[in-house]
């Protein structure tokens, strides 16, 4: 597409260019933490806490209030934005790629090899992803990598089906037929006809897996086997706080709006990635 079709149909979608804005915000946060936060996520402030040793609500001094250490609740979540978009982007790129290369592999080499592969994902599929996190999680030392590797695992069983339906009918199309005539190699054929037309579909699932991404690390730091205190993560955030929803709702309510506006925006900017790339639905809007 042009870049002139691509910026009419940013002004006609406002819901994805408010995803844009706070994709913006994220990775600004992410990338520019240690200046932008007002303290050190890790810092116990002298007066972060009441004379009854409560957390602060918001005010002037803690935008966002203090947790139950009396630690800067706006520096952790800013310091927790780089947490959820590296798990993010290294899982889901991670899990792009191993769907990727199972999918055309599958799609490509019919018979013997490509039905082993895909009755290989098809029993992955069969795994309620969630349940094989956790136990992935439980058996493994919980840290930021281990975590990316552990989304990446349960994630790639989408991409490798979506890519291997796609490998498929491009196999059989004329000009791959006409390659194969030719006396071209499966690896000139792989790598300059095949996956050049699979990338569409990378960026959109890669796009919209970053949403599951985020909300399956905090899931998994809600219960405790996700990315380890004191390392700031939202889903810890909240984990710490549970006790204190009522005493002080401010700990769960902002991490909780934050993994909620993230994980939305980057399903709005997927969703409209695939339209725009998706020839059959232009002209729909």
């Amino acid at each position: 597409m042009s870049p002139a079709a691509v910026a009419r149909g940013l002004v006609r979608r406002p819901a994805l260019l408010a995803g844009l804005v706070v994709i913006a915000v994220v990775v600004i946060a992410a990338l520019f933490a240690p200046w932008l936060a007002p303290y050190s996520p890790d810092e116990q402030l002298f007066d972060g806490l009441s004379l009854e040793g409560a957390p602060l609500p918001p005010s002037h001094q803690f935008w966002l209030g203090t947790d139950t250490l009396g630690r800067d609740l706006l520096s952790r979540l800013i310091f927790g934005a780089r947490t959820s978009l590296i798990i993010g982007l290294v899982a889901n790129g991670t899990a792009v790629m191993i769907g990727l290369a199972v999918g055309v592999l599958a799609g490509y080499f019919a018979g013997l090899p490509g039905g082993i592969l895909m009755r290989f994902t098809d029993l992955m599929t069969a795994f309620p992803a969630l349940l094989l996190a956790i136990v992935l999680a439980a058996l493994l030392r919980p840290s930021l990598w281990i975590v990316a590797m552990v989304i990446a695992m349960v994630n790639w069983v989408q991409v490798a089906r979506i890519t291997y339906t796609e490998t498929r009918s491009l196999s059989e199309r004329d000009f791959i037929v006409a390659e194969r005539a030719m006396g071209a190699g499966t690896p000139r054929i792989l790598l300059r006809h095949i996956l050049p037309h699979l990338v569409p579909t990378a960026i959109v699932w890669g796009t919209l897996g970053i949403a599951t991404t985020v909300l399956l690390e905090a899931t998994l730091s809600f219960l405790g086997i996700g990315v380890q205190p004191p390392a700031p993560s939202w889903g810890n955030i909240v984990f710490e706080s549970q006790s204190y929803f009522q005493l002080a709702p401010w700990l769960v309510f902002f991490p909780g709006a934050a993994i909620l506006a993230t994980a939305l925006s980057f399903n709005l900017v997927g969703d409209a990635l695939r339209d725009l790339t998706d020839p059959t639905q232009r002209g729909r809007d």
